[in-house]
């Protein structure tokens, strides 16, 4: 870790006025499975149809101390299950991360199982501030019965749930785009989903999803990079609706495992040129409204 390759991060929040960023779509996860997740990109071609680099392969502590430097002020640890009797194991692991590290918001997951509505319970209890969903990799239905009272915990609980129910980036499944994650937000009123990739590549979808149910929120994550415009551009005809959403935008990263340098990502939501004021807006204080930071 350089001099050069924080100080930019640094100076572009503190232009804008701010105390620091938080990263609401960042991984950390055990070794075991980390290293799987990263043969799975490294799998590029066959597994999401392009070259994926992971730019920060580094041992947890590294990866920590990156981000502290960047100035990220909070961040999560984004788990999730591809398959049954994994998720209430990685819960375990989440609560004690959360526990050896402060500045990480307390993150869960689930899978539809019986026993799901059970362990989300327990690490509601627990303390979780904020669950993940990964529709594309768990190819699982968001409309499965085991899943309602799910649903309905963390609606009453008012417990964000970032979903990745988009078709991308890489290959869609087959319960992504707005249609199933569509008919649960209609079932669940008030649940605080948080759209991860804006809904890349059904953006349009998405984006007035949002505006429809106002506790839907959008994060920026990959949104916008040089590596996504290439396969997925954002419509342009839509960003004046991302001023309309400029109080549920939320800024992510999906560091570590970005083809590009983190500083990227701020860059490419500043050329979008939609003012300071969303800029803070969306790297900080929606965030930190949201998790009471």
């Amino acid at each position: 870790m350089t001099l050069s390759d924080t100080a930019p991060v640094v100076e572009f929040w503190r232009r804008l006025g701010l105390p620091g960023l938080i990263d609401v779509h960042t991984h950390f996860m055990p070794k075991r499975l980390l290293d799987k997740v990263w043969a799975y990109f490294d799998m590029a071609g066959p597994a999401i149809g392009r070259t994926w680099p992971i730019t920060y392969r580094h041992e947890e502590d590294e990866r920590l101390a990156r981000l502290r430097a960047y100035g990220v002020r909070a961040f999560t640890s984004m788990i999730y299950p591809h398959k049954p009797d994994m998720a209430a194991n990685l819960n375990a692991w989440c609560a004690d991360f959360a526990a050896r590290t402060p500045d990480c918001l307390h993150t869960a997951t689930f899978f539809p199982e019986p026993d799901a509505a059970r362990y989300v319970a327990q690490a509601v209890e627990a303390g979780a501030r904020v669950f993940k969903s990964h529709l594309q990799v768990g190819a699982y239905d968001p409309r499965d019965p085991l899943l309602d009272d799910v649903w309905g915990t963390l609606r009453d609980a008012a417990v964000p749930i970032v979903v990745h129910c988009g078709s991308g980036p890489g290959l869609a499944g087959p319960f992504t785009g707005p249609g199933p994650i569509g008919e649960v937000l209609e079932r669940f009123p008030g649940l605080r989903v948080v759209i991860a990739h804006c809904g890349a590549p059904e953006y349009s979808d998405f984006v007035r999803m949002a505006l429809r149910h106002p506790e839907v929120r959008l994060d920026t994550t990959m949104v916008f990079t040089d590596f996504i415009e290439e396969e997925a551009p954002f419509p342009r005809a839509d960003l004046p609706l991302l001023l309309d959403l400029q109080d549920r935008v939320l800024f992510g990263s999906d560091f570590p495992n970005i083809p590009y340098p983190y500083l990227h990502s701020l860059q490419s939501l500043e050329r979008l040129d939609l003012g300071e004021k969303w800029l803070r807006t969306v790297c900080h204080d929606n965030a930190a409204d949201l998790f009471g930071l």
